[in-house]
């Protein structure tokens, strides 16, 4: 259980990375999460390819929120 109070069904490692994108003679940070695939593939996992997401920092709890927008 999450102090949420949702049961956590999937659970996996992802990682945090920056992909540095060059766009004409300047560089650009790309910041990308990755969800294991058996997490994204859990019928519960609440996001399809292409959604909006909507990202929110707890900087109390040091947690990421994510939820479609």
């Amino acid at each position: 259980m999450t102090d949420r109070g949702t049961k956590l069904v999937s659970k996996g490692r992802g990682k945090f990375i920056n992909r540095p994108t060059k766009t004409g003679k300047r560089t650009y940070d790309k910041f990308f999460i990755y969800v294991p695939t058996e997490v994204a593939r859990d019928s519960t996992f609440p996001l399809k390819d292409g959604d909006e997401v909507e990202v929110e920092i707890d900087p109390k709890g040091k947690r990421l929120f994510v939820k479609r927008a």
